[in-house]
């Protein structure tokens, strides 16, 4: 099984959220959704002060193999990006939970994460997607 950390919520879509203890959530995608795409060569981030919906489409990760959507996992607005992953998109492969985070929101809603899955419901969801 992938690298699912406890601490974090996770989305249908694949991406995680850790609550960043300002009001603030950050944003990336799971090592699962990494392991399955493959190689990074290409991240669209959401622009910073852009309003996204929740599950709406907010970017694009391109790998090797397919080009996938972003998704946000709850309505907000975007108040900081990684700039990083313009040039090194290959971080979110080597670190997904860390270096790799894509996007930081201010949420609409706070309580929106308690809606999203622990860490035992995302794997188990994994498992049943993968049967």
């Amino acid at each position: 099984m992938t690298n699912v950390p406890a601490d974090l919520k996770y989305s249908k879509t694949h991406e995680w959220v850790r609550e960043d203890g300002d009001g603030n959530i950050t944003v990336g995608v799971t090592d699962h959704a990494q392991e399955l795409l493959g190689d990074l060569v290409f991240v669209e981030l959401p622009e910073v002060g852009g309003e996204v919906a929740a599950e709406g489409e907010c970017g694009v990760v391109e790998s090797v193999k397919a080009a996938s959507d972003l998704y946000s996992p709850v309505a907000g607005t975007v108040v900081e990006v990684n700039e990083t992953l313009a040039d090194a998109p290959e971080i979110i492969n080597e670190d997904p939970y860390q270096g790799g985070w894509v996007f930081r929101l201010a949420p609409a809603d706070a309580t929106a994460i308690t809606e999203l899955m622990d860490a035992d419901d995302y794997m188990a969801f994994v498992a049943a997607e993968e049967h």
